[in-house]
């Protein structure tokens, strides 16, 4: 489960990581992890998909920022964009998510971020964190998918959760007027 970065940022972000030769920048959508990779038994599928469903309409649209960069290193090869705002949001989301027939222990204490360099050489991830330091980015969050890995290894996405837009338009004035 993932929130989707827009255009143009999702491909100006991918075709940086592909240019620091990251080797799974062609197979991997740009996004903010809700829920890392689990695997799921098709004969629960329909349960999943109810939960998902139930968070999102109990969950709300918010606005996002990526700005700046950071890492994992030392414990893992990473470099990433960060979330400066809605931060707390993607913290409640992904708590939602992980529930219920999702429910599972995680390897790392959830940080929601984009990752735009990993498994390559140090100094491809310095470059990264350099390159994309003044990067900034501002877009609504409206949906978060469900991708499947494809056998051709590609991640994508097989089902979109819309998230309830009332809160978001009544805190920027919309309110339906």
């Amino acid at each position: 489960m993932s929130i989707a970065i827009p255009s143009p940022y999702a491909e100006l972000l991918q075709a940086k990581r592909a240019s620091y030769g990251d080797p799974l920048a062609d197979s991997i959508p740009t996004h903010v992890t809700l829920l890392p990779p689990t695997e799921v038994d098709d004969a629960a599928m329909g349960e999943v998909t109810e939960h998902l469903q139930a968070v999102a309409e109990a969950g709300h649209a918010f606005p996002m920022v990526l700005r700046g960069t950071g890492t994992f290193r030392p414990v893992s090869p990473v470099v990433f964009v960060q979330v400066s705002g809605g931060l707390a949001e993607c913290e409640m989301l992904e708590r939602s998510v992980r529930r219920g027939p999702l429910e599972r222990e995680l390897d790392f204490y959830y940080h929601p971020h984009v990752t735009v360099a990993h498994h390559v050489p140090e100094d491809a991830l310095d470059r990264a964190f350099t390159d994309l330091a003044d990067f900034e980015c501002r877009f609504d969050v409206t949906e978060f998918h469900l991708y499947e890995h494809g056998a051709d290894a590609v991640w994508r996405p097989a089902h979109t959760f819309a998230l309830n837009r009332d809160s978001h338009e009544q805190s920027h004035g919309g309110g339906g007027q």
